[in-house]
């Protein structure tokens, strides 16, 4: 890492880190989006993806709420709809830095057969894409690690645990090599039926692991953003959409024990949580610190991707003359993010 790099790497997480800002995940593969088009009955192409895309880029008055935007490599070679200008200038000419997605999404490699667990493929040729991604105006990079939980047959498993924090420590000092910010994303996901309980003690176990990876590969942490989820429980929990207290709680509790303070920003992901939901569990976590009288040692905000476009998709359907009423729909919920991360909900 040159001293160039550096200094940008410290101009890209300041900006990154700014209060009241968050992070739109636009990182969507084509398959995933390909799932949200078909919820409003939209057909799955290129062209409609850079539509949608673009529509969100440009709606006014986005830079008061989104600091960063993560794409998927084909928006950040994509052209506007006119061909005069790729995508990534409309973010930068609004002072929002454009990222990329860079791992190539999990598969089964680790624990034991049947048990589906899964390691994340990406880190063939990662140094020289990300030295691409740089080149095509890239400042940050998002890898996303994924591990389940399930009571019964005593999962994650220590093995996996172990490959998913290797390899987001590896994919983190690979960036920072060359010229990336990388946001660091170990999600455990919501499937299941268990409790807040049993997700607090499992996020804690593996945010403990990736920060030991991250030492060990000599990452500079004050370099980096952590993406993680919020404690939450299983989605097939009763409790999983009411009990707001414990969530904000038990995610103040682990983050303040296993986080370092010299990580600049926790941009939470939304974790399939409603939009509602997540911002009203990231303000209460705003406001249970404030009444502890201690301020957090980070940005503590918001990289959301469905919690930000599920209102704005709806708007849209599909008919671009919808395109305002889809901006006006992903503003207002930015808007609401912005004050959920400043406790002022």
């Amino acid at each position: 890492m040159t001293s160039s790099f550096v200094e940008e790497l410290k101009a890209t997480c300041a900006k990154l880190s700014q209060k009241g800002k968050g992070v739109l995940a636009a990182d969507e593969s084509t398959g995933t989006i390909g799932k949200r088009f078909q919820s409003i009955d939209v057909e799955n192409v290129e062209e409609n993806r850079r539509f949608w895309r673009e529509t969100l880029f440009n709606a006014k008055e986005v830079e008061k709420y989104i600091s960063g935007v993560i794409l998927f490599e084909e928006t950040l070679y994509a052209k506007t709809g006119d061909g005069t200008q790729r995508l990534t200038e409309i973010l930068t000419k609004s002072d929002i830095v454009p990222g990329i997605k860079v791992d190539k999404g999990a598969t089964i490699q680790v624990g034991k057969d049947g048990d589906g667990e899964t390691d994340t493929n990406g880190m063939d040729g990662l140094g020289d894409r990300c030295k691409e991604y740089y080149e095509a105006g890239a400042r940050f990079a998002k890898w996303r690690a994924v591990l389940k939980i399930d009571v019964e047959k005593a999962l994650p498993s220590a093995d996996a645990v172990e490959a998913n924090a290797k390899s987001l420590a590896r994919y983190a000092k690979i960036c920072q090599e060359n010229g990336l910010v990388p946001i660091v994303e170990p999600e455990i996901v919501p499937d299941g039926g268990h409790d807040v309980e049993v997700s607090r003690t499992v996020t804690k176990g593996v945010l403990t692991k990736v920060f030991e990876h991250l030492k060990k590969e000599n990452v500079s942490l004050e370099l980096m953003v952590l993406k993680p989820n919020m404690v939450t429980p299983g989605s097939g929990n009763e409790e999983s959409e009411k009990d707001d207290l414990k969530v904000a709680e038990y995610t103040n509790e682990v983050l303040l024990e296993c986080v370092p303070e010299t990580v600049p920003a926790i941009l939470f992901l939304s974790g399939g949580q409603s939009e509602d939901a997540a911002s009203r569990r990231l303000n209460l976590m705003h406001k249970l610190q404030k009444e502890s009288g201690k301020a957090f040692p980070w940005t503590l905000s918001y990289s959301y991707g469905r919690a930000l476009q599920a209102s704005a998709l709806k708007a849209w359907s599909g008919d671009n003359g919808n395109a305002s009423k889809a901006q006006e729909a992903f503003i207002e919920k930015a808007k609401s993010c912005s004050l959920a991360s400043l406790g002022e909900l």
